[in-house]
C-alpha cells in the first residue's frame, strides 16, 4: 500500500460548560504552542470516541466530562511535503536499517518530506520556541524512515463533552509539558491557533444548540 492511501486518525474534543446563562468553551494554552483544543491521535485498534475520552483525561484531568454529541469528521489533506508517521518508528542514519537508530519518533508526529531513496524517505522534524512569533528552532531530527510508515491524510473527528463544574482554571502535566486550562465564553474567545481557529466555525452552531 502506498503510504498517500493511508488516512490517520485524528480527534478534536469541544468541552462545554453553562456558567451564568452563557456557554464556556475550555481551552488548553501550550507553554509554546498557544492556545488550542484538547486533541489528539487515535491510537491503532483504537475506537475514535475512546481516544477522545483518553485525550480528556491526559490533556485536561477532567473524570466527570460526559459525551454529549459526536459532531461529526473532515478530511484533511496535508499541504504537500508534510506528512504523519502512521506508527512509532525508528529514524535511521541512512535509507537503511542496518545504520545507527538513535532517535524515534511516535505514531502521529508531523514531518517535513526532503527526499526518497530505496524505499525510504529523509524526513525532518522541527520544534519552534513559541507561537505565532518563533524566533528560533529549539530542537529538530532529521532521519530516514521507511515510506510506509508515512501518511499524507488525515481524518479528524470532532466530539461534544460537556461539565456541570469544573474549576476556573488549572494545570495539567501532560506530553512532557504543564498545560493550563481555563474557560472561555464560546461567542469571545481568544486566538486560536492555525488551523485550530478555523474548526470552532464548523462546530459552533452544534454547540450552541446542543448543549445541555
Amino acid at each position: 500500500m502506498r503510504s498517500t492511501e493511508q488516512v490517520m486518525e485524528k480527534v478534536t474534543i469541544f468541552i462545554t460548560r453553562k456558567k451564568d446563562s452563557r456557554i464556556e468553551l475550555l481551552l488548553l494554552r501550550h507553554p509554546y504552542a498557544g492556545i488550542q483544543f484538547p486533541a489528539g491521535t487515535v491510537e491503532e485498534d483504537e475506537d475514535t470516541d475512546d481516544a477522545a475520552k483518553r485525550e480528556i483525561h491526559e490533556e485536561t484531568g477532567l473524570k466527570d466530562a460526559a459525551l454529549k454529541s459526536y459532531i461529526g469528521f473532515m478530511y484533511e489533506k496535508l499541504p504537500e511535503h508534510v506528512c504523519l508517521i502512521s506508527q512509532k518508528t525508528k529514524v535511521y542514519a541512512r535509507p537503511d536499517e542496518s545504520s545507527f537508530d538513535w532517535a524515534e519518533f511516535r505514531r502521529g508526529t508531523w514531518v517535513k518530506e526532503i527526499r526518497k531513496k530505496n524505499k525510504f524517505t529523509q524526513v525532518l522534524y522541527e520544534e519552534k520556541d513559541k507561537y505565532p512569533e518563533e524566533k528560533y528552532i529549539t530542537y529538530s531530527i532529521m532521519g530516514w524512515v521507511r515510506d510506509e510508515f508515512l501518511c499524507h491524510t488525515q481524518r479528524r473527528h470532532f466530539f461534544h463533552f460537556t461539565v456541570r463544574w469544573a474549576e476556573d482554571k488549572w494545570t495539567q502535566f501532560s506530553d512532557s509539558h504543564q498545560f493550563e486550562l481555563f474557560w472561555s465564553p464560546l461567542y469571545s474567545l481568544p486566538e486560536i491557533i492555525k488551523p485550530q481557529n478555523l474548526w470552532i466555525e464548523y462546530v459552533r452552531n452544534e454547540l450552541k444548540y446542543n448543549f445541555g
